[in-house]
């Protein structure tokens, strides 16, 4: 792989990159703020969110979803930044939510890590809920190890999660009512905590990783691909680009535990040539 480019410097923390719309959207949960990157790196500020964490997902309308974890909640944002509520998930868990994966068909998919670990809780289990289009929400996995980034694959048939503290990859395929049913291993990944993730359309995954400073490309059973090694923890990623430049997106930042959380402003954009674009949207 060829070394990663800067796009953009000076973040918090930035989380969540999605290329949506012919641009890179990027949470910067430490400042709060909805950004928008073009390819050549030119900024732009979508709005601010009052949460930590916060995360994005595009519905099929064009639509964002976007999970305010702090506040148990997960919003609509029109196209002129207007956020209406869709969801309120406190009934669930009244732990930070985490992450967002929309299914293509108006449904979510959100999980909540089970515990708060920005104020020191000790780990405890985390849960995934499937929220219907008409904003129904019910729990559909429980006794998840710390869940982060999740992806629908193409077909909309299996739900992939992250779940950084069993060190794997786990898929559940999605039943006909939105259930998660079939529950395995769908990549071990022994001595790393996997946390954003983005599917390519040739079937292979990526994952952040923070404590090993990189991203790794991976097939279904585990096999290393490609690793992209930086100099400080890589949080999450997404693939994109301008047609016939598949491009794969990092968001990373220095990580010393949640006490010195932004603390510095270290977070960055990388952006890196990929070896096969995105896969297509569910």
């Amino acid at each position: 792989m060829p070394e990663p480019r800067v796009l953009l410097d000076g973040l918090v923390l930035g989380e969540s990159p999605r290329w949506h719309d012919g641009r890179l959207w990027v949470c910067d949960w430490g400042a709060q703020e909805l950004l928008t990157l073009t390819a050549d790196g030119t900024r732009g500020t979508a709005g601010g969110i009052d949460s930590f964490p916060f995360c994005i997902d595009p519905l099929p309308d064009g639509r964002l979803l976007l999970l305010a974890g702090g506040d148990r909640r997960l919003l609509h944002r029109g196209s002129d930044g207007t956020l209406t509520p869709f969801a309120d998930l406190r009934a669930l868990c009244d732990r930070p939510w985490n992450e967002v994966a929309a299914d293509g068909r108006g449904n979510a998919y959100a999980n909540c890590i089970g515990f708060d670990l920005m104020s020191g809780e000790a780990p405890a289990a985390g849960l995934v809920a499937r929220i219907a289009a008409d904003g129904t929400a019910r729990t559909v996995a429980t006794d998840v190890a710390f869940p982060n980034g999740m992806a629908v694959t193409p077909d909309g048939a299996v739900l992939l999660l992250a779940e950084s503290y069993a060190a794997r990859i786990t898929a559940f395929d999605i039943a006909d009512d939105g259930g998660l049913v079939n529950r395995r291993t769908w990549a071990r990944i022994e001595g790393s905590a996997p946390d954003g993730i983005a599917l390519d359309a040739e079937g292979a995954l990526w994952y952040a990783d923070v404590p090993d400073r990189r991203c790794v490309r991976v097939r279904e059973g585990g096999e290393v691909l490609q690793t992209v090694e930086v100099d400080r923890g890589c949080f999450s990623c997404a693939l994109g680009g301008p047609d016939g430049s598949p491009t794969l997106y990092i968001t990373a930042a220095e990580w010393n535990g949640p006490a010195a959380a932004g603390a510095a402003r270290t977070g960055q954009v990388l952006a890196v040539p990929a070896p096969a674009p995105a896969a297509a949207r569910p």
